[in-house]
C-alpha cells in the first residue's frame, strides 16, 4: 500500500506540474522548452493549453481525493478510476500528438494502477 500511495502521489504532483506548465508557463521559456515549440505557435495555442492544464488539475484533484478518502475501498476505486483516465489520455496523446506522452503519462499510470491493484 505504501508504494502505491507514493506512486499515486507522484502522478498527482506530475499533473499539478503539467497544470502549471500549460496554464501559466505555456509561452514562457520553460513551457516552450518542455513542449518543444516556438513562441509564435505557443501564442496561437495559449487558450487551448490552459484548458488542457485545467483538466490535468482535475486529474490531480481526483487522485488526491482518492488518497485522502476515509473509506479505503472507495479511495481505491477513485484512484483506480483517475489512473484509468490518465492512462487513456496518455495513450490518446501518444497516438495523436507525441509518443513521449506514452512514457510521461501512460506508463506511470499503468505502473501505479498495477501497484494499487496488487496492494503494494
Amino acid at each position: 500500500m505504501i508504494l502505491s500511495k507514493i506512486l499515486v502521489s507522484l502522478i498527482a504532483a506530475l499533473h499539478i506540474y503539467i497544470l502549471v506548465l500549460e496554464m501559466f508557463l505555456w509561452t514562457k521559456p520553460l513551457g516552450l522548452k518542455v513542449f518543444r515549440q516556438s513562441l509564435e505557435r505557443a501564442e496561437t495555442q495559449r487558450v487551448l493549453a490552459a484548458n488542457q492544464g485545467l483538466y490535468n488539475g482535475f486529474l490531480s484533484a481526483g487522485l488526491i481525493w482518492g488518497l485522502i478518502h476515509p473509506d479505503i475501498l472507495t479511495g481505491f476505486q477513485i484512484q483506480f478510476f483517475f489512473l484509468g483516465c490518465i492512462l487513456i489520455a496518455g495513450i490518446y496523446g501518444g497516438l495523436t500528438f507525441s509518443k513521449r506522452i506514452m512514457y510521461v503519462q501512460a506508463a506511470p499510470a499503468v505502473i501505479a494502477a498495477v501497484s494499487l491493484w496488487v496492494g503494494i
